[in-house]
């Protein structure tokens, strides 16, 4: 899985120097003992922006342990052959979209600490797209008490700080 990890960061060419930096920083910094959530207090996790085919909505969950609004996303399992895999299994499972496809490659880094609700201390997410008809059923995971569609213009107060900033970029990504 590492090398799957490390093999989309090497593909990913941001267009902001922010973002070239964090990816530097990551392809310096990520290895195995970072793979898993059982091997270390940081971990790569991988993430899922859902958008409406207009890109003017975004779905969204309410995280139960960290009482905010965030994208789909979570820890790599050994079940997934590759870190895009982890992103798509992660947004399924959590959205009930069975038929949820990725659009392309990595389209955000985001690397953040944790608080105390969490089992680490901080995220090396990677941010990838996918776009779904608004009409599609939902269901709300485990992990979540809430799962919604937002107006990108209007996303809920109790959203992670720099997710309007992850979903810019996320939406510029898809270049529409």
């Amino acid at each position: 899985m590492l090398n799957s990890v490390l093999a989309h960061l090497q593909t990913y060419q941001p267009a902001d120097p922010a973002q070239q930096h964090l990816r530097d920083h990551y392809l310096a910094t990520i290895d195995s003992a970072m793979i898993w959530k059982e091997t270390g207090p940081q971990h790569v996790t991988a993430s899922t922006f859902v958008f409406t085919p207009d890109l003017s909505r975004i779905l969204l969950t309410y995280h139960r342990k960290g009482r905010f609004w965030v994208q789909f996303g979570g820890h790599l399992e050994k079940s997934d052959h590759s870190l895009d895999a982890a992103a798509l299994r992660e947004a399924r499972e959590e959205s009930g979209m069975v038929d949820l496809e990725l659009t392309g490659g990595v389209v955000d880094l985001d690397r953040h600490d944790l608080h105390g609700g969490f089992t680490c201390q901080a995220h090396w997410d990677v941010g990838f797209t996918a776009i779904v008809d608004q009409d599609t059923p939902i269901i709300v995971s485990d992990e979540s008490d809430d799962v919604a569609w937002w107006p990108i213009n209007a996303l809920p107060t109790d959203a992670t700080p720099d997710l309007p900033s992850r979903i810019a970029r996320a939406q510029a990504s898809l270049g529409r």
